[in-house]
């Protein structure tokens, strides 16, 4: 992957989140600049995903830990536990939102 496709990629995943926290029941407030998708939680915890062009990843850190997602078969994943981006960001926000919430891309 060449940097704009890389850059063309990691935008689209970040407005996809955005839209994606737009659709959720939950009161998760947002802020996107340059890059860096921050939500903040009702409870004052946040989540904050940014790009990381000279390495070609998105990188997550939450209340409890951080990851760093690279693009591999046509999917984000995490580097340490392979985990797929959606299934992990779901799994985060229900965290620290503190009730089940399942995000997607669709």
């Amino acid at each position: 992957m060449n940097d704009s496709q890389y850059n063309l990629m990691a935008d689209d995943m970040l407005m996809a989140i955005e839209d994606a926290i737009e659709d959720c029941p939950v009161d998760i407030d947002y802020e996107s600049v340059g890059g860096l998708l921050t939500l903040a939680f009702p409870n004052g915890t946040k989540i904050i995903i940014n790009k990381q062009p000279p390495l070609h990843e998105i990188w997550v850190a939450t209340k409890f830990n951080g990851h760093h997602f690279e693009y591999v078969d046509e999917t984000w994943r995490d580097k340490r536990s392979g985990d797929e981006f959606w299934s992990f960001l779901s799994q985060a926000v229900s965290i620290q939102a503190e009730t089940d919430v399942t995000l997607s891309a669709e």
